[in-house]
């Protein structure tokens, strides 16, 4: 029997999110062990979490018959400490996609506009088209954003400029004399996100929280998460930054308590831990070098990445990505993205990434 409900006619348009791979679903498929597989697909970090985050975690753990407390109020002021801002600056979600996904609840009708650029976070265009909203796509620039494309793409209908920086899925970097232009140029009924789910692994990144902290951009909105560089990718926690209004106004449409009581601790105790993220940037520059030297003497095409991983051109993407998969490797096509012929690595340990590119030098040169 056909399905008798009629549906939003938003989601005939609406993109799919398609996450990485798990490792127990590659395991079943291929009948490996769970161990012998190592995933590179989805930016997580590959020394896990912080030991101090964990140590929160188990404390906190025998407190989950409990509701979480719906106002973060613990982290949301050491966190605001740590930024230099005030609490009333700072919103938690379920993730930074849930904070994203708020901006549309607060923002979007039908007939707005949102500026995107190519090869943007898949994230972006879902939640403008699940809201309504016209999309906007500017051509990318080397495989990055053209802030200044984008900008003059800005219309009256234009409600959110989204720009992640570093980018996802490509890695590229903005240069600080772009980010400045945009955020000088853009109108103030527009609002523009930057997506900064990645600054951390950053030696000099563009500094705009004094922006927010002043007041003087109250359409400038910042993301950030606890799942790339500190590890917490299973406790799903992120967190937006702006205007104490507008987070005001998003709060009226974020669920009561949608940051559990363990994602809570295991990020407040993971701020404290610089330790382990000075070690996760050590790893992961290392990483990077590696991938670099190694995909250049095996001829293979790369876009040079600020972030925790590497976008690969491998050509066939569908069989690199099964043989890979045979050989015990997960990595992560894009084609989803408009990037066919081309794979994300994500940096993991030495010896993970010394696997992954010996098994891709397998693959390249039976295929010679």
């Amino acid at each position: 029997m056909p399905l008798p409900l009629k549906l939003n006619p938003a989601l005939d348009v609406l993109p799919v999110y398609q996450p990485g791979r798990p490792i127990e679903e590659v395991a079943r498929e291929l009948g490996l062990p769970f161990g012998s597989i190592d995933k590179l697909a989805s930016n997580e970090n590959p020394l896990g979490p912080s030991p101090m985050a964990m140590e929160a975690v188990r404390e906190a753990a025998g407190n989950m018959h409990l509701y979480p407390d719906g106002n973060c109020h613990y982290l949301r002021g050491k966190l605001a400490r740590k930024l230099v801002v005030e609490p009333e600056n700072l919103i938690f979600g379920n993730g930074s996609n849930e904070v994203l996904e708020l901006l549309g609840h607060a923002l979007l009708q039908p007939g707005d506009e949102i500026v995107i650029a190519q090869y943007c976070f898949v994230v972006y265009p879902i939640v403008g088209r699940l809201f309504g909203a016209d999309v906007v796509s500017v051509p990318a620039k080397d495989y990055g954003h053209d802030l200044l494309g984008m900008l003059n793409a800005v219309t009256d209908r234009t409600r959110i400029v989204f720009v992640a920086n570093p980018n996802n899925p490509t890695g590229t970097l903005a240069s600080r004399e772009d980010v400045v232009a945009l955020i000088s140029g853009l109108p103030e009924h527009v609002l523009l996100v930057l997506d900064e789910a990645y600054v951390e692994y950053l030696d000099d990144p563009v500094e705009v929280m004094g922006l927010i902290r002043n007041g003087d951009r109250p359409n400038l909105f910042v993301t950030r998460t606890f799942s790339k560089i500190y590890g917490l990718a299973g406790l799903r926690i992120g967190y937006g930054v702006g205007h104490p209004e507008f987070i005001a106004a998003l709060e009226k449409v974020r669920e009561p308590f949608n940051v559990n009581s363990l994602a809570q601790a295991g990020a407040a105790a993971a701020l404290d831990d610089d330790e382990h993220l000075g070690r996760t940037r050590a790893v992961n520059a290392a990483g990077l070098e590696y991938f670099r030297v190694a995909l250049r003497k095996l001829g293979i095409k790369y876009v040079p990445s600020s972030g925790n991983f590497i976008l690969a051109r491998v050509g066939d993407v569908g069989s690199v990505f099964a043989e890979l998969q045979k050989r015990g490797v997960i990595t992560r096509p894009v084609a989803g993205y408009g990037l066919p012929e081309w794979l994300r690595i994500s940096v993991g340990t030495p010896a993970q990434n010394e696997r992954c590119i010996a098994a891709l030098g397998e693959i390249v040169r039976r295929e010679e």
